[in-house]
């Protein structure tokens, strides 16, 4: 449960920089994904949750 909440913990850290420090770069982004198609979407999204699977995959096997 501690390496959940460290997680949880790093995406905020993430999150919260993009946002202090690029805070019109954000909004950009959020228009940019707003023209796209749903389907679009979806696939970036599925592709980023194959990347976080497989980097947690990996440092589970190598450590």
């Amino acid at each position: 449960m501690a390496a959940f909440f460290t997680a949880l913990g790093l995406v905020l850290v993430i999150e919260g920089l993009a946002l202090a420090l690029a805070p019109s770069r954000m909004e950009e982004l959020v228009a940019f994904l707003a023209s796209l198609r749903p389907e679009t979407r979806r696939r970036i999204g599925l592709g980023a949750v194959a990347a976080g699977v497989g980097i947690v995959a990996l440092v589970r096997a190598f450590s």
